[in-house]
């Protein structure tokens, strides 16, 4: 792969463009003539990884390393004045890739100790141009292309360049960067390439087809703009090229619903089950139109949901024990649900948002009634039973939501919908509301698990405490009692009787 670069403003895009292709473990090895820009380019890429434009990143000519504290954590090293190739061994090259990325200066000197899957970068030319060859692993070359990707389509948009900036990251796919237009306001750039399908799990289809998990992003465009027609604060779409999974759309801010300990904030989180209360009695969409075509919303069916509480017993059971669930067991387990589903045929159906929590809420202080609350996270909606998302809230994945607040809730939005149609049944949602708590949680085990074990990110298993709590509640009500017998035979969620 050969880049072009005009002069030493394309040169910092680019630092710009590799930084936000890069992932723990890079190493990144820059060789060429003195003078050929490999620190130029260093200390552009280490700026913008701090976004800190006047970030001094001294050159390790003489330390032979200096380390950054960053998104990443950057080693910038430096080996033309070590002694023999066996002193890489003293500048912690292995710990620093461990976690985070390293520059290496001048790696022509202990090139045979240097990881195999390198990324080597050759700067050629004098002055201000110059070119970068790059030879590397087709995994960091995709990233880059990509990368590179998404500052064309912001090209498209822009006449001047923008800074960008990593956002966040997450369970999924997705990425996001802040960018920042010369002059404006700072937009959300949403990075989804299509998603290939994984290999089939059940009746030939893979596990994204069954739990109607979103391939693209025209199921966001779509529910986004239905959401803002009916006068929620979901992001307006600037740009948006569908093909390739890139979404200019409006930054609602970075204020959550958690106070200022990180816990939830019980103002806030009421003006959330408000805007539940409301959406739930709008008409439901169908057919939405986007891109020239349609997109239909599909149906939170039996199959999608036991798929996803089968992730407790694929994942999360065989964690804990440490050997796989025996089928008779699990048949047992997979026979209630299929019980519990059918009673949720007649349940009241909604637009189910499905991930109705704290990280996907935004607080918008400046704003009044239900515009103060922004909605980020929708590309999975489906039509559903509408206690899921009232779950969701309630039992928030990533935040201790205390009982006490947990009823609040649940008695505020009843409140509401009895307000709005008399003929609600609180019963039958408070049934469904039990069923679906246990239902999601059963499915956020199995996926916390997931996440460990086949994708490498063991944050997610501090969670599982609270979430095996929040089972261990639903389990309460009397519809779950069968599913609360095998749950306490199985080890979990075990209560008083």
């Amino acid at each position: 792969m050969r880049v072009e670069l005009a002069d030493l403003a394309a040169t910092g895009l680019f630092a710009e463009d590799v930084s936000l292709a890069l992932k723990p473990g890079d190493c990144l090895c820059l060789s060429g003539d003195l003078g050929a820009g490999k620190s130029t380019f260093a200390r552009a890429l280490i700026r913008a990884m701090a976004d800190d434009p006047e970030l001094e990143a001294p050159s390790p000519t003489f330390t032979l390393v200096q380390s950054y504290d960053l998104r990443l954590p950057v080693a910038h090293m430096d080996l033309y004045r070590i002694g023999s190739p066996e002193e890489l061994d003293e500048l912690g090259l292995d710990d620093a890739l461990a976690e985070g990325v390293a520059l290496i200066e001048w790696p022509e000197k202990a090139l045979d100790l240097l990881p195999n899957d390198r990324v080597m970068l050759r700067f050629e030319g004098t002055g201000e141009s110059r070119t970068v060859c790059i030879s590397a692993p087709q995994a960091f070359l995709a990233r880059l292309k990509r990368s590179r990707a998404a500052r064309a389509f912001l090209e498209q948009q822009f006449s001047t360049p923008v800074i960008r900036r990593h956002l966040q990251g997450d369970a999924s796919t997705r990425t996001y960067e802040t960018i920042r237009p010369e002059g404006g306001q700072p937009l959300i750039l949403m990075n989804a390439a299509r998603q290939p399908d994984g290999p089939p799990v059940r009746d030939g289809l893979p596990y994204s087809r069954i739990a109607h998990l979103a391939e693209d992003v025209v199921p966001f465009v779509a529910i986004a703009r239905w959401l803002r027609a009916q006068g929620f604060a979901a992001p307006e779409i600037h740009a948006e090229d569908l093909d390739q999974g890139f979404l200019l759309i409006e930054n609602l801010g970075a204020d959550g619903i958690l106070d200022e300990d990180g816990k939830p904030d019980p103002d806030r989180y009421k003006v959330a089950i408000d805007c539940l209360a409301a959406l739930h009695g709008k008409p439901l969409p169908d057919a939405l139109p986007v891109g020239g075509g349609l997109h239909h919303v599909p149906a939170y069916d039996p199959r999608a949901m036991q798929i996803e509480v089968e992730l407790l017993t694929d994942w999360y059971l065989p964690f804990k024990r440490g050997t796989a669930v025996p089928d008779a067991e699990r048949q047992d387990y997979i026979a209630l649900w299929r019980a519990l589903f059918a009673e949720l045929q007649n349940a009241e159906k909604a637009l189910v948002l499905r991930d109705y929590h704290s990280p996907n809420l935004i607080w918008r202080d400046d704003r009044t009634g239900l515009d103060r609350l922004g909605i980020i996270d929708f590309q999975d909606a489906m039509i559903g039973p509408s206690a899921y998302d009232v779950a969701s809230l309630c039992q928030d994945a990533r935040v201790t939501v205390d009982q006490e607040l947990a009823d609040q809730l649940l008695n505020r939005y009843v409140a509401a919908r009895r307000a709005d149609d008399p003929l609600f049944d609180e019963a039958a949602f408070r049934r469904a509301y039990a069923i679906l708590a246990a239902q999601r949680a059963a499915k956020i085990l199995g996926i916390f698990v997931r996440l460990k074990q086949r994708d490498g990110k063991p944050g997610y298993l501090r969670h599982l405490p609270r979430i095996e709590a929040y089972i261990a509640a639903s389990l309460q009500h009397p519809v779950l009692q069968p599913l609360r017998n095998w749950f306490a035979k199985a080890g979990i969620g075990e209560t008083e009787s």
